[in-house]
């Protein structure tokens, strides 16, 4: 699979300065933690659930989580099991096609040795378990049942813990629960993929819910969380993890109280008004402009709700060419030593040693999410995604 793939290759190669790099479920976890992209959740309860994991491969989903736990109702779990050990194993008994990297969202430990028993040699369409509400406490059975499932198996399954607790986010346990939450996923590093942030849950411990026109980086309470958990479970020096971005709830605005968050002027260069209606009256300018804010706040990816965000989320990860020039400039051999230099741009100060992080990160994304042509922006990437 690779990002983008749904593209035609003379439109990849006109937009694409470096395009991104084939990879499989069984790539090195470094690269499938940063290739994850907008990450497509489906209840498991779906009676179309193999069609439609086909269908949104098909569509550029790169990655998706079967859910049984919050988007299915309790008394459906048995029946979401079934359907999802049934629908699964059609998939495998069908031709090899390129699959997303498959995940199971769990309700409690017992249910990941029971679910890959059941599965039987579909488990090898499975690349791991979402784990809900993690905290120290709670996350060790998981993580205990998943390396069992994993030696049973005799397959690689990975484990992507869901950071939404109400003592994360309560002030006076925040910090007691991020060292638990680090000890517990320290242990299992290697089987640790990334850690997805539950927004959602945070809100919903104080009534909240933020409104189209607001990012999560606008809700206080939730952007102090996501502070924090960067702060200590996001470093760059090697003790850190991937961190996704938040879940994005709507698909479309019947009223909107502010003005657009998009400006026009991107639009009208490459005639493209049509799109940036589209994506206006669909709530899309918020979601751009929190998946850059995600970026900026050293988040990579995102949980996604509608397969219409996955684009928009792929499309803000491609590496601009200026970024990338800049990682390569700052990583240059000769530069092992530090200093300070000009950007090959001329706007800017690339201090080596201080950038040395992000310019690595930088060309991690490039590799996976591909490098833009000079004269390419999001608008192109997101109108040649919607024209396929």
């Amino acid at each position: 699979m690779r990002h983008f793939g749904q593209i035609a290759p003379e439109v990849r190669k006109r937009l694409f300065h470096q395009e991104p790099c084939t990879f499989t479920a069984e790539s090195p976890a470094r690269l499938l933690s940063a290739a994850l992209g907008a990450t497509l959740y489906s209840p498991a309860t779906r009676p179309s659930l193999a069609d439609d994991i086909l269908k949104q491969a098909a569509r550029g989903v790169v990655s998706m989580v079967l859910c049984l736990e919050d988007s299915i109702d309790d008394a459906d779990v048995p029946v979401g099991e079934e359907n999802l050990v049934r629908q699964l194993t059609d998939l495998a008994e069908r031709p090899e096609p390129d699959l997303p990297l498959l995940f199971v969202r769990v309700r409690a430990p017992e249910q990941i040795p029971d679910l890959v028993r059941r599965l039987g040699p579909a488990v090898r369409l499975l690349s791991g378990f979402v784990l809900p509400k993690f905290t120290e406490e709670r996350g060790g059975p998981f993580l205990e049942a998943l390396s069992g499932a994993e030696a049973a198996s005799g397959r690689r399954l990975f484990a992507m813990p869901v950071l939404e607790s109400p003592e994360l986010l309560y002030r006076e346990s925040r910090v007691q629960t991020l060292e638990g939450i680090f000890r517990a996923v320290d242990r299992h590093r290697d089987r640790v993929l990334a850690l997805r942030l539950g927004v959602t849950d945070f809100c919903s411990s104080y009534g909240l819910r933020r409104a189209p026109d607001m990012t999560a980086y606008d809700v206080q309470i939730v952007a102090s969380v996501i502070a924090d958990v960067v702060n200590m479970l996001g470093r760059a020096d090697g003790t850190g993890f991937t961190v996704t971005g938040p879940v994005w709830e709507y698909f479309r605005v019947q009223e909107r109280m502010f003005k657009p968050q998009l400006r026009q002027s991107p639009f009208l260069e490459v005639q493209a008004v049509e799109l940036r209606q589209k994506l206006i009256e669909h709530a899309m300018d918020g979601l751009l402009r929190e998946i850059s804010l995600d970026h900026a706040n050293g988040l990579l990816g995102k949980t996604c709700i509608h397969p219409s965000h996955v684009l928009p989320v792929h499309a803000l990860s491609v590496v601009s060419h200026e970024e990338f020039s800049d990682a390569q400039d700052i990583l240059r051999p000769e530069r092992c030593g530090g200093g300070v230099l000009r950007s090959a741009y001329t706007n800017k100060m690339n201090e080596v040693k201080p950038h040395r992080a992000w310019a690595e990160r930088t060309l991690l994304r490039a590799e996976v999410f591909g490098v833009a042509n000079e004269d390419i922006g999001f608008v192109e990437l997101l109108a040649a995604g919607l024209s396929d």
